[in-house]
C-alpha cells in the first residue's frame, strides 16, 4: 500500500505521517508547500512532492508520479479566524485544492481511496435539543471556513456519486496537540505562557470568549482515527471523528494556568472575539467507533501539557536565535 498526505508538513500531515511509519508498513509520500520543520526527523523516509495544488496540472503530474492507494486530503486554509478575513481566498483555496484532487483522480484512472477531510464547523448553528452531533444534523455554517468544508464535503459526495469515485468524508471536531499553528485557542494560550516565562510577554494573558464549549480531540488520537477509516470505512459514507465530551475555553485557559510557573493576569481582548459563536459543540461518535471501534486515548490534559511543552521548546530556540 501506498498512501498520499497532501500537506504532510503541517500540523495534522506530519502527525498521519509519523503515525502511518509507526504503524503501517505503508510507502508513504507528500505533498509540501512552505515550512518543512515539522517533517525534519523523517524527511527520509518520505517521498515528497513540492506542489501548490490549486493548479489541476500540478495535482494530476503528483498523482501520476505518486501513484498512491489512499489519497489523505489535508492540504487547507485551515484557520477560522483568518476565513473572516479573506473569505474569498478561504473558499477559493480550500475549493479548488479539493476539487483538483478528485478530478484528477478521475482524469487519471487511478484506483485510489480518497479521504475528504471536512470539519465539525460544517454544522454549525446546532441548537442545544440537536446534541451530541451526529452526521445527520443539518449543515448551518457560521463563518466563511466552514462554508468551505461543506463545499469540499459536498464534492466528495458528488464525485463518489458521479464517478464512483471510493471516497469517505471525514468531519473532525477541534483537534489539539504539539505543532499546531497560531489561530487556534490551545496554541494560542500555550504560546503567550511560554512567551511570559521566558520574559518575552508581560505577565497578561489576553483572551477571546472563555464560555464556549468545544469537543477537543488529540490530534494523535485523530490521525489514528483517519488510518482506520483508509482501511474500513464504507465507501462514500461520512464520519465524525471527536471525543464525545465538550470542555469550556476555560478549562483550557485553566489547565495551562495551572502548568504555568509563572503569575499570570488574565484580560479579554476584543480582537480576539468572533463575530460569531455557538456556545456548545460535543461529537457523537457512534458510526465511526461501530465501523471502526476508535476512540480517543489520551486525556484532555495530558494533550494540553505536551502543546505547552511543545511552545516552551519553541519559544526557547526563537531566544537562542
Amino acid at each position: 500500500m501506498k498512501a498520499l498526505v497532501t500537506g504532510i508538513s503541517g500540523f495534522v500531515g506530519s502527525h498521519l505521517a509519523e503515525y502511518l511509519l509507526d504503524h503501517t508498513d505503508w510507502r508513504i509520500a507528500g505533498t509540501v508547500y512552505g515550512d518543512e520543520r515539522n517533517i525534519q526527523g523523517i524527511r527520509e523516509q518520505l517521498e515528497l512532492y513540492p506542489a501548490e495544488l490549486s493548479k489541476l496540472p500540478v495535482m494530476e503530474s503528483v498523482l501520476d508520479r505518486a501513484q498512491p492507494d489512499v489519497i489523505f486530503h489535508l492540504a487547507a486554509m485551515a484557520a477560522t479566524s483568518k476565513s473572516w478575513q479573506d473569505p474569498a481566498a478561504t473558499l477559493g483555496i480550500n475549493l479548488a485544492m479539493q476539487a483538483n484532487v478528485l478530478q484528477a483522480v478521475v482524469n487519471l484512472n487511478l484506483d485510489a481511496r480518497v479521504l475528504v477531510i471536512g470539519s465539525s464547523e460544517e454544522y454549525g448553528a446546532v441548537r442545544p435539543e440537536q446534541l451530541p452531533i451526529d452526521e445527520d444534523t443539518p449543515f448551518r455554517p457560521m463563518n466563511p471556513y466552514a462554508v468551505s468544508k461543506v463545499g469540499q464535503d459536498m464534492l466528495g459526495l458528488q464525485y463518489h456519486l458521479s464517478h464512483k469515485l471510493d471516497t469517505i468524508r471525514v468531519r473532525p471536531f477541534n483537534h489539539i496537540g504539539p505543532r499546531q499553528g497560531l489561530g487556534f485557542v490551545a496554541s494560542d494560550f500555550a504560546s503567550q505562557v511560554a512567551r511570559i516565562e521566558a520574559g518575552l510577554q508581560s505577565p497578561v494573558m489576553r483572551v477571546g470568549n472563555l464560555q464556549a464549549e468545544r469537543d477537543f480531540t488529540d490530534v494523535r488520537d485523530v490521525v489514528c482515527a483517519y488510518h482506520l477509516l483508509a482501511v474500513h470505512a464504507e465507501s462514500g459514507n461520512v464520519y465524525n471523528v471527536g471525543s464525545g465530551q465538550s470542555h469550556a475555553i476555560q478549562q483550557v485557559l485553566d489547565v495551562l494556568l495551572g502548568q504555568s510557573r509563572a503569575a499570570i493576569r488574565v484580560e479579554q481582548d476584543p480582537a480576539r472575539m468572533r463575530p460569531s459563536d455557538i456556545p456548545r459543540v460535543v461529537c457523537d461518535l457512534g458510526r465511526i467507533h461501530e465501523r471502526t471501534g476508535w476512540e480517543p486515548q489520551i486525556p484532555f490534559e495530558k494533550s494540553l501539557c505536551d502543546i505547552l511543552d511543545y511552545w516552551r521548546g519553541r519559544v526557547a530556540s526563537e531566544k537562542k536565535e
